[in-house]
């Protein structure tokens, strides 16, 4: 539990960090940053959930998913506090940690705050920043989690 106390604690403070660095220092209302021909720094404003679906320009919409962001933070929290090894606990520390950025973002700004843009010719993905890294980095090591120790407790028979 301490790991995935302290990875999350980590993960909000780069987080929170380098969006008021962005908007503070780096002015990015005022036009972006290339930094690679593949990489910009952009300011979006997202009212809506991953990959900017559900958008909600209500009062109630942003509301309504800052309370399910901190229903999924308890939730994920009582789920850290059982488990067991350092996969799970660095995994849901950093999806709490990202939850928590993001959730801050929607109740300081009314939006989350994205920044980075990776694009390729015409492809072009979504524009997104470290607390949305740090949810799928989790996701993807709860889903390794799943598959190993599905695999350490099969027993042949």
């Amino acid at each position: 539990m301490r790991l995935g106390i302290a990875i999350a604690v980590i993960v909000l403070l780069l987080d929170q960090l380098s969006k008021l660095a962005l908007l503070n220092i780096a002015d990015l209302e005022s036009g972006g940053y290339r930094l690679a021909p593949f990489l910009d720094i952009v300011l979006v404003w997202n009212r809506g959930i991953s990959y900017g679906l559900f958008q909600q320009d209500s009062a109630v919409g942003r509301w309504g998913l800052a309370a399910i962001t901190v229903v999924a933070v308890i939730a994920l929290s009582i789920w850290l506090r059982r488990a067991r090894g350092p996969l799970v606990g660095t995994a849901l520390g950093l999806v709490i940690g990202g939850a928590i950025g993001n959730g801050i973002d929607r109740i300081a700004y009314g939006a989350v705050v994205d920044f980075v843009h990776f694009h390729v010719g015409s492809f072009s993905w979504y524009v997104f920043n470290v607390a949305d890294v740090a949810i799928v980095a989790g996701a993807a090591g709860l889903l390794l989690d799943a598959l190993i120790g599905s695999r350490r407790t099969d027993k042949p028979h």
